[in-house]
């Protein structure tokens, strides 16, 4: 879930947001996935993998997001 999250951030970041403000956007993106990524895991009250869900998570949202940012980068030298 955390992971399509990240992918809508950045769709958005690149369609809506202008070239200058798109790292902007992409960090508030990662950050949402963060505060999301938290708030799900500690509202399943399970304490065997909690660490093992969140890096996943994270991992999962820095990698969509880090994709995204080399893209607008290989777009803005177009």
């Amino acid at each position: 879930m955390i992971w399509l999250v990240a992918v809508v951030g950045a769709v958005l970041t690149g369609v809506l947001v202008a070239p200058e403000n798109r790292l902007v956007w992409i960090s508030l993106s990662l950050a949402g996935c963060t505060i999301l990524t938290l708030a799900a895991q500690l509202s399943t009250g399970q304490k065997e993998g909690y660490v093992h869900r969140v890096i996943l998570s994270l991992v999962g949202s820095v990698l969509i997001l880090g994709a995204a940012t080399g893209l607008f980068a290989l777009l803005g030298l177009v």
